[in-house]
């Protein structure tokens, strides 16, 4: 189940503050991430941290997302 729109305007990434997109495997095809798995992806070329989503609630913690490849 995804992100509810409305909820993915108003988070914003823990490190930087910059906006999250949700993602799932399949669309970006990232081999490191389970093809179940959701993450929300923060949009700054700097950052690009990626954070899990688990049981349909993000997980916004910097200590659990997913550094770029």
């Amino acid at each position: 189940m995804p992100v509810e729109a409305s909820l993915i305007q108003i988070l914003a990434c823990p490190a930087c503050h910059a906006p999250l997109e949700e993602r799932t495997a399949a669309s970006h095809g990232d081999p490191s991430v389970p093809a179940s798995d959701a993450e929300l992806v923060c949009t700054s070329a700097d950052c690009g941290l990626a954070y899990p989503i688990r049981d349909d609630i993000p997980v916004l913690l910097v200590d659990e997302a997913r550094r770029p490849a």
